[in-house]
């Protein structure tokens, strides 16, 4: 586990070319909250593709630029970028959830994105370990040499590419001061879906460090880099607890 603070292009040399399994991070792309700004997507993106492993995977959770009054997604505007470093996409998660801002010159959000690409047909996915309940798990073949038996998998369905996991906002449990805040859900189902146990999971953009704190929970590495001090300082208390920090 290293936790560092900085700027991630300029901490960029600190991480070694094909040594991460995963990255999995949400960047600032000037939606108006405090900590936002205005990044090159393109050169974030060249530049952190290099330090995933070819079997890797780099999970990109996205919402939408407005600009006068209409909505720019991110995920669109990023997908030749990575088309063009030779990823492909693997899915494109919808995540929905019940709470936002209210617009009153077109319909309110309430989804956002995570893409999720591959360079290498032999990345991982562990659906067993995301299976969701079934829908009618008794329900049995009817007819033919299965007839009686289960017609369905007894660990559960494939959750689909919909994910329902409510947001961070006002008085959820897990909220800290952070403005725009994963829900540690979102994070649990695509590490344990697209990382395994003792991998590296990477997060560039480490907020309030619950990627970091899901990663340690299913007994992964983690790097974690976060500019904003204040941001810092509640992801190392999430991650580390009274625990040694590796800055």
């Amino acid at each position: 586990m290293k936790l560092l603070q900085g700027d991630c292009l300029d901490l960029l040399p600190t991480i070694p070319d094909g040594s991460i399994d995963m990255i999995l991070t949400s960047p600032p792309y000037a939606i108006g909250k405090d900590y936002d700004e205005t990044i090159s997507l393109e050169r974030f993106i060249a530049e952190y593709s290099n330090k995933i492993k070819d079997n890797g995977v780099f999970a990109f959770q996205t919402g939408n630029r407005v600009s006068d009054g209409f909505i720019e997604p991110i995920d669109l505007i990023t997908y030749p970028i990575f088309k063009g470093l030779g990823y492909r996409l693997i899915n494109r998660v919808i995540w929905t959830f019940g709470h936002g801002a209210h617009c009153r010159n077109r319909l309110s959000g309430r989804h956002e994105v995570i893409s999720i690409y591959a360079k290498s047909k032999s990345h991982t996915f562990n659906l067993d370990s995301i299976r969701v309940p079934q829908k009618h798990p008794n329900k049995k073949h009817f007819k033919g040499k299965k007839k009686g038996q289960l017609s369905c998998n007894p660990l559960g369905k494939n959750p689909s590419d919909v994910w329902a996991i409510t947001n961070v906002k006002n008085n959820h449990p897990e909220k800290t001061s952070h403005p725009c805040q994963f829900p540690e859900e979102l994070c649990r189902r695509l590490i344990n879906a697209f990382s395994n146990k003792g991998d590296v999971v990477l997060d560039p953009f480490m907020g309030s460090g619950t990627t970091g704190k899901v990663a340690k929970e299913l007994n992964r590495q983690f790097i974690g880099i976060e500019k904003d001090p204040e941001y810092f300082k509640i992801a190392q208390e999430r991650i580390f607890g009274q625990e040694e920090v590796v800055i």
